[in-house]
């Protein structure tokens, strides 16, 4: 039986795309996890992009998910672990970044901003390009200029309680 309180279940941002771009495979596991899922394959292991196509609200294959997926452990997870946040804050923490990134894909949206990725993890490092070298039509806009504050925001939160970057 799963625990109702797995901060991992009530979570998923790994899954979406938001903290991680990809799931690396290691050669004993990519026969199982490619009967579950497409994979890219190279040499002996092989690679699934983020978003990963088993997450729907809820990992639908939790318990054979490859090795990366379950050892991974986010900075929220180990502090829930060691008891510095509980799980309720834990879950107000992860609606609220669930929030921020709709915004900022709302606002994506909204500018017409096309992106190659779906990973929203790989959309933040194209946008983080784009940014730096100042190639967009849109770079010196209002609305541009708000967006990246709001992406800064969403990615000092998460590196501040999950320990990653996106931006």
């Amino acid at each position: 039986m799963i625990d109702s309180t797995n901060i991992c279940l009530a979570c998923g941002l790994c899954c979406t795309g938001t903290l991680i771009g990809f799931v690396q495979l290691n050669s004993e596991e990519l026969p199982v996890v490619r009967k579950l899922m497409d994979i890219e394959e190279a040499s002996n292991d092989g690679v699934f992009l983020q978003p990963c196509n088993k997450y729907c609200d809820g990992c639908t294959i939790y318990l054979d998910r490859p090795k990366q997926c379950a050892s991974y452990k986010c900075e929220l997870l180990k502090s829930v672990e060691r008891k510095e946040v509980d799980f309720k804050s834990a879950v107000e923490i992860v609606d609220v970044v669930k929030q921020k990134k709709s915004a900022i894909e709302e606002r994506l949206a909204l500018l017409q901003i096309k992106l190659q990725s779906h990973s929203f993890y790989f959309k933040m490092t194209e946008l983080k390009n784009l940014y730096q070298k100042n190639e967009h039509e849109l770079s010196s806009t209002p609305d541009f200029i708000d967006l990246i504050a709001d992406i800064k925001q969403l990615d000092n939160l998460l590196s501040e309680r999950f320990g990653v970057t996106v931006f």
